[in-house]
């Protein structure tokens, strides 16, 4: 072999050489694929139910992708909670969100029904957690705490009904309250809500304290006519306490009744009415004025006139929009006999008005 061959060699076998004395990374511990706890679990609750909800975790604890999960343990105590212990409840395996970095987060629940053992007259707290745990069946701990009162709630109201009536829809109850009287840190309010149908959002309609009575009501005015709504009742239990607010605990609803808020009423009765004429030196003309009627949904009046023995007749095409009239179709020698109504937006006209009558000289 000559030396240029030889270098040529040595030359090309150096990648080689270099490669077989790179330096080797020690071995990465497994990982342990225990999802992030979650930190914002929510509690409330209705009657004998607790409400729980959470993020579901699209992370592990080592900051990796979870691709699956195994089921959700649910954690319940009389005091703070330092692991799971016996679990109330559990979910089915949940499912993360494809990326970790998906705009949308994913939650899951879990409702409790809290024995009726554990509910009580007087202030105590239960404290919720939950415990994600993998496939494998490990958890990485507890997620954040979350404190329920453990006050004992009422049944719904009974016998609840709903009326439409032209001042509102009037809603009617009888007392579920037991005789006997509860402690001086407690009381109670009836609450009523409206949901429009088509929708899940409810508004409070309105509220009222419960009290010795046994029979209820209250109207509620703030609805839109020509509309279908569904109300709902329930007993809220007010717990006070010193230096801090009350803790208002709801119990569950009354079935829901169904409302179409029809408007067939008409609105007030116009009054007040007076005939007043007017000529010497101009055209001859009757003014009438009346009080304003005040229905808010008031559309504007009628004005209707006749002589003595003959049908009232409509003197206006439009509606007048203003608690005032002037008639300039008058003759000489002539008793007027006027009446007003009311109209809303539906068209719904109320009965017509004392009369008011006036004579034009000849």
């Amino acid at each position: 072999m000559t030396r240029s061959t030889l270098r040529y060699c040595l030359t090309a076998g150096a990648p080689l050489i270099l490669a077989a004395c790179a330096t080797i990374a020690p071995p990465q511990p497994p990982t342990l694929d225990l999802p992030k706890p979650p930190i914002d679990l929510r509690a409330s609750r209705k009657g004998d139910h607790v409400n729980l909800s959470w993020t579901i975790p699209t992370v592990t604890t080592d900051r990796q992708t979870i691709r699956s999960l195994g089921p959700t343990r649910v954690c319940r105590a009389l005091a703070d909670l330092s692991d799971c212990g016996t679990p109330v409840g559990q979910t089915t395996p949940l499912k993360p969100s494809a990326s970790k970095t998906s705009e949308r987060k994913q939650t899951a629940s879990y409702t409790d029904t809290l024995p009726a053992s554990l509910q009580s007259d007087t202030p105590s707290t239960a404290t919720y957690a939950i415990e994600v745990l993998n496939t494998d069946g490990r958890a990485a701990g507890l997620s954040n705490q979350v404190r329920v009162p453990l006050i004992r709630t009422s049944p719904p109201p009974q016998n609840f009904e709903a009326h439409v009536t032209g001042q509102g829809i009037v809603l009617s109850w009888t007392s579920d309250i037991p005789a006997t009287a509860p402690p001086a840190s407690i009381s109670y309010v009836y609450r009523v809500y409206r949901t429009l149908e088509g929708t899940q959002e409810r508004s409070l309609a309105g509220e009222v304290p419960a009290g010795s009575n046994q029979h209820f009501s209250m109207t509620d005015s703030s609805f839109e006519w020509e509309k279908t709504y569904t109300y709902r009742a329930e007993t809220v239990t007010v717990l006070a306490q010193d230096n801090h607010s009350p803790v208002l605990v709801e119990g569950d609803d009354t079935p829901a009744v169904r409302v179409f808020a029809h408007d067939v009423f008409p609105p007030a009765v116009p009054t007040g009415l007076q005939a007043v004429f007017s000529g010497p030196g101009q055209k001859p003309f009757i003014d009438l004025v009346w009080a304003p009627v005040p229905d808010v949904d008031l559309a504007g009046y009628n004005i209707y006139r006749h002589e003595e023995g003959a049908s009232p007749v409509k003197l206006n095409l439009e509606l007048v929009k203003t608690p005032a009239y002037r008639d300039t179709k008058v003759a000489s020698g002539k008793h007027y006999i006027y009446s007003v109504s009311a109209v809303d937006v539906r068209g719904n006209e109320s009965a017509r008005s004392d009369e008011a009558g006036e004579s034009t000289p000849q």
